[in-house]
């Protein structure tokens, strides 16, 4: 319980940031929050992607739980949202991911029953030919983890209990699977990403449920020596947060836990290996995995405003980052 006390001193000794909310879809300047063009459904616990200046939402469900097909694609440079294929199969707690020209969505929910609608299927989008296409499914099914896209293949981690542990890697090129050496702390409704040769993976819950204990735990994979390895933590533990990699530097926001939503905003200098509170979310969410950043603009489109599942939004929040870590 060492890393609790760790961080509870980390937040005693940072103090937020006063958030700065730009309304009417202006862009936002360095540093500050705002909005673009709302989207066309409200929706939570759904997969991001983001391809060649579009943002792809896949699957998820809103108020009433009923697990989406739909693909809502957002244009960064028009400022519109249409609809794409939809899903070959309902989702929600997806994993998705682009590399390559293509939309990956990894694993998932088929409903909102638990571990008896946890899937293993890979489906990959061609948006230029607008069809679903299956591939090979991971080794398990689990929901609820986090894809990283490095070297041109995906890796992919944690899931809902018990999968908690689960990591292998994707490459598309060959359409096969490999299993690695688990993630060393089990958890679930996490963040990831590729910096300096590694995948990384943050916080995340330990149970099923959202009022389950979480942890600030940030552990680093090296796919060139096979080894796990700790970060600093988080500044407190928290789950269902997003984040994304913007100018070399680790953006984590939102999430929710027995205490509530979390507004929360870090940001990880891996050249130094600490955390720095940014300007808090306007409207905190949870229920996103993945995010984009395009053109300078992080987006973070739709999510949860209430803890548990029955709170789906229509919200595309952005931010512009100011820091760089490269």
């Amino acid at each position: 319980m060492r890393w609790l006390i760790a961080c509870a001193f980390v937040m005693a000794m940072v103090a937020p940031v006063a958030a700065q909310l730009v309304q009417g879809g202006q862009l936002p300047q360095g540093g500050t929050w705002g909005r673009r063009a709302a989207m066309l459904e409200a929706n939570s616990e759904f997969a991001v992607a983001e391809l060649d200046g579009k943002v792809y939402v896949l699957g998820g469900y809103p108020a009433s739980r009923q697990t989406q097909r739909t693909v809502q694609v957002y244009d960064t440079k028009t400022d519109t949202w249409s609809l794409g294929p939809p899903l070959p199969v309902a989702n929600n707690h997806g994993m998705a991911i682009a590399v390559a020209g293509k939309v990956y969505l990894i694993g998932g929910q088929t409903t909102d029953a638990g571990a008896g609608s946890y899937v293993n299927t890979l489906y990959a989008l061609d948006p230029a030919r607008g069809v679903w296409e299956q591939r090979a499914p991971m080794p398990t099914a689990r929901s609820a983890g986090a894809p990283v896209v490095l070297g041109g293949k995906i890796y992919v981690a944690g899931g809902r209990p018990p999968r908690g542990s689960d990591f292998a890697v994707y490459d598309p090129a060959t359409d096969v699977w490999t299993t690695l050496p688990n993630l060393p702390n089990q958890r679930n409704h996490i963040i990831g990403a590729a910096m300096n040769g590694k995948v990384y993976f943050a916080g995340g819950r330990l149970e099923g449920g959202f009022q389950s204990a979480a942890t600030a735990v940030f552990e680093a994979f090296d796919p060139a020596t096979g080894q796990w390895t700790s970060a600093a933590p988080m500044p407190r533990p928290r789950s269902g947060m997003n984040g994304v990699l913007a100018f070399g530097c680790f953006h984590v926001w939102g999430g929710e836990g027995a205490l509530g939503m979390f507004p929360d905003h870090d940001v990880y200098d891996p050249r130094i290996n600490a955390w720095t509170r940014l300007a808090d979310m306007p409207t905190p969410v949870h229920g996103v995995t993945g995010a984009a950043f395009v053109d300078g603009l992080i987006f973070v489109p739709g999510g949860g405003i209430a803890t548990s599942g029955s709170s789906g939004s229509v919200l595309n929040q952005t931010f512009a980052p100011a820091q760089r870590c490269e």
